[in-house]
């Protein structure tokens, strides 16, 4: 496995009403054998909920859960006792460990929430359950890579029970930069949230998702402005 390319078209699709989802690998209804995961990257979501509408309390065990919000905010609580509200600009994770329950609501009552959902598998499982939420200064990724999530305990990343890290760049039209993986074993996926970029000789487009195995660095260009998101994570499990 070198590469493997998901065009946005391609992905599964969820309408349930309240409810829009892409599915870039198998999820709930959505089946693909060809699209499982990528190394421990589990599932991409791309959410958009209805307002004051969501997801009800529902249960999670032996899982990395990040919620990176792409226009409006997210009303969370769950089993541990948290009570948040996330909006655009903030990350948040949840390690499920041995287990825990939680809903996920549209806080608006007139616009959309728009989210990304992603699930990476976990390094150690039955962990003690744990919260994370922070807000990330936009300015930080301005033509270059801010990591948002990490394996490393830090005020400026949020921690992840997995050798894993999520990074995002904002790049203006005809901007090069350079990705350079954090663990040689791993692989990256670069999913385009908005705009046009060429990774390695990747013309990838909004919504399009390009998983790389090989080498221990990328070379990124944006074709138009850009926002990408980078999700680091291991090949296979140790």
């Amino acid at each position: 496995m070198n590469e493997i390319l998901h065009k946005n078209e391609t992905r599964g699709l969820a309408d349930h009403g309240w409810l829009k989802s892409r599915h870039t690998f198998s999820f709930a209804n959505y089946y693909n054998p060809d699209r499982m995961n990528f190394g421990l990257l589990r599932v991409i979501n791309d959410d958009v909920v209805k307002p004051s509408m969501g997801f009800g309390t529902h249960p999670q065990e032996n899982m990395e859960i990040v919620s990176i919000p792409l226009a409006g905010s997210l009303r969370h609580q769950d089993s541990m006792g948290n009570k948040h509200v996330i909006s655009t600009g903030e990350v948040q994770i949840m390690s499920a460990g041995t287990g825990l329950t939680h809903s996920e609501y549209n806080n608006s009552a007139q616009e959309d929430v728009k989210f990304l959902q992603l699930w990476v598998l976990p390094k150690k499982k039955n962990i003690q359950p744990r919260y994370g939420q922070l807000l990330f200064n936009a300015e930080d990724r301005k033509n270059r890579f801010q990591i948002l999530v990490s394996p490393n305990v830090s005020d400026n990343t949020i921690w992840i029970n997995q050798d894993a890290w999520f990074s995002m760049a904002n790049l203006d039209a005809g901007k090069q930069t350079r990705y350079g993986k954090q663990a040689n074993n791993n692989g990256v996926y670069y999913f385009v949230i908005e705009g046009k970029v060429e990774i390695d000789g990747y013309l990838i487009e909004r919504r399009d998702g390009l998983g790389l195995s090989h080498g221990d660095s990328h070379v990124v260009r944006a074709e138009t402005d850009t926002q990408l998101l980078a999700i680091e994570v291991p090949l296979s499990q140790a």
